[in-house]
């Protein structure tokens, strides 16, 4: 640590080791800064940020360690992400991620049966439906947007069928994820406000849905589900709110940032892609090694609740430590040759893109089962997704994605 912080002095104000910084994300920078921490600071005192004061933890054991001591390392005391909650300015929106036990527990309980192994045999047959029908639509050898078309429109689908959300007004489902899940927007207050405004307008869609459904049997959709639950039925708007966008972010930006993902990352590594073409046997594994490259969400935050020791360094109550899962899922000790992408790791399943412990991702089979449909589908058709330019990445340390990726479709 002491040679991190040499270096860190004579930078000056910038630290090179404060990976919360958005522009290592929007020019995919972020390697090195991770790398050199694994090596000699796995858990890293950054003082100063744009977020405060916060620890980072950026190798796989160090996570893993974090994650299985939810009594310590607290969801609820500071949040999920690296910005903090400031009560003078922000308006409070619990969600059940964001929640400690025994209130995750049961509010987690509520909405997990719209995930179980039968439900996903249940909606198999739609979401292969819906991408054949969207994939038949796609050109040839003309350039388009993949995140936009492709990306953007199945997850959309499948979140409004998810919430039984009006079918014509599915992208508002979009433009709510990408308002909710950019933690830049705190940094002014001009699009703190604006920000508010648009949940509070997801709220009041949202509200009317409920509304429409309250007093009505049980249907299979998230809504529904809330409202025949002793532990979500009584809920404060706020943490309606709350737990929608916590669903909307989650089916959202997973799912579409993983679909960009494997069209890129499979453009970038051709060796790989080959191999995958030649062996369809293979989606399953390679779904997993996609989410482990990408890393859709590339932190979580926990609060320490007491004094506390994580590989030899001294925490304090109150300390704020950032999960980084982008580093973990790139750690040399776990996963051989990390950068790239290996369609037959025979360890693929590791990672850690969905978290670890009692709050990994309700939602993962079903992120498994869309990405593995659209590999599967893309293989019937024999379709190659050809970069034809560089992506526009998300300039944020949450949302690890992309904002556009231009292709151009062939056969192979």
């Amino acid at each position: 640590m002491a040679t991190l912080a040499k270096d860190m002095t004579e930078t000056g104000p910038l630290d090179p080791f404060d990976v919360s910084r958005a522009e290592l994300y929007r020019d995919d920078t972020w390697h090195a800064p991770f790398r050199q921490l694994r090596a000699e600071s796995p858990v890293h005192w950054t003082p100063h940020s744009d977020y405060g004061p916060y620890w980072s933890v950026s190798t796989y054991n160090g996570i893993v360690e974090v994650e299985s001591l939810p009594d310590l390392y607290s969801s609820e005391a500071g949040g999920i992400t690296i910005a903090d909650f400031v009560p003078e300015r922000d308006v409070r929106m619990p969600m059940f991620i964001a929640r400690d036990r025994p209130v995750h527990t049961q509010q987690r309980r509520t909405v997990a049966p719209a995930f179980t192994p039968s439900e996903m045999t249940r909606m198999s047959a739609d979401i292969r439906a819906r991408t054949e029908a969207l994939l038949d639509t796609l050109p040839y050898g003309e350039r388009f947007d993949w995140v936009d078309t492709v990306a953007i429109e199945l997850t959309t689908q499948m979140l409004a069928i998810l919430f039984d959300f009006p079918w014509a007004d599915r992208r508002k489902l979009t433009f709510w994820s990408d308002w909710a899940g950019d933690i830049e927007l705190v940094k002014t207050e001009e699009l703190r406000q604006q920000r508010l405004q648009h949940m509070y307008e997801c709220g009041a869609y949202f509200q009317q849905l409920w509304n429409a459904k309250a007093d009505k049997p049980q249907t299979p959709d998230l809504i529904s589900m809330m409202i025949h639950s002793d532990a979500m039925s009584h809920m404060d708007h706020f943490e309606f709110i709350g737990n929608l966008i916590l669903l909307i972010v989650g089916g959202n930006d997973t799912t579409r940032n993983s679909m960009s993902a494997l069209a890129y990352g499979l453009d970038l590594f051709p060796d790989s892609r080959a191999k995958l073409e030649a062996d369809p046997a293979l989606i399953s594994n390679a779904v997993s090694e996609i989410l482990r490259w990408q890393t859709p969400l590339a932190h979580m935050r926990r609060t320490a609740t007491q004094d506390t020791e994580l590989m030899g360094q001294s925490i304090k109550e109150g300390d704020k430590l950032a999960l980084w899962y982008v580093s973990a899922n790139r750690d040399e000790t776990v996963f051989d040759d990390p950068d790239s992408i290996v369609v037959d790791r025979p360890n693929a399943r590791r990672h850690l893109a969905f978290g670890h412990g009692i709050h990994r991702c309700v939602g993962a089979r079903l992120a498994e089962l869309q990405i593995g449909i659209l590999l599967e589908e893309m293989a019937k058709r024999r379709m190659r997704v050809n970069v034809v330019g560089e992506p526009t990445r998300v300039a944020a340390c949450f949302v690890h994605g992309y904002r556009q990726l231009p292709v151009e479709l062939s056969r192979y």
